[in-house]
Parts: C-alpha cells; structure tokens; sequence
C-alpha cells in the first residue's frame, strides 16, 4: 500500500463507486441530497469532456461519482446503456 509515512490514510484509496443518472439536474440535484444526508462535497458537478459530474464523500469516507453521460442512456429498466 502507498500509505504516507505516518501510517495515515491518504485522500484516495484507490476506488471510486460511481451512479450515473438521466440529466445534469439530476447530478447537482444527487450531490446536494448526499450532503444533506452527512455527507461532504469533494467536487461540486463541473462539465466533462464525455458530460458532467461531480463527487462527495459518505460518512464513512468513501468517494462517490455522481454523473450525467449522454453517450450511455439509461434505460426504464434502470440500467445504463453501453453502445
């Protein structure tokens, strides 16, 4: 592990868990429910070269990408369409 010489956590520990959702709204709209729910911002939703996203912390730590992506509908099912 790359951890710093403290034996400390960095920021990062190597994953990301990721929801992508059905419009730009809906990604501001998520990172703001998640804050409101205990956990932090990390990156306010910004545009993407592939869309727009941004990210937030739970209350345990973990990282969270919250995204819109154009090119990957998400069908009524609920599952994202990969071309």
């Amino acid at each position: 592990a790359n951890l710093p010489s403290d034996g400390s956590r960095g920021a990062f520990g190597g994953i990301t868990l990721a929801i992508n959702v059905e419009t730009v709204e809906a990604v501001d709209a998520a990172l703001a429910e998640a804050v409101a729910a205990g956990g932090s911002l990390l990156k306010p939703g910004t545009e993407l070269p592939f869309g727009y996203g941004g990210y937030f912390a739970d209350p345990d730590g973990h990282p969270w990408e919250v995204c819109y992506n154009p090119s990957f509908p998400i069908a009524p099912d609920g599952r994202v369409e990969v071309p």
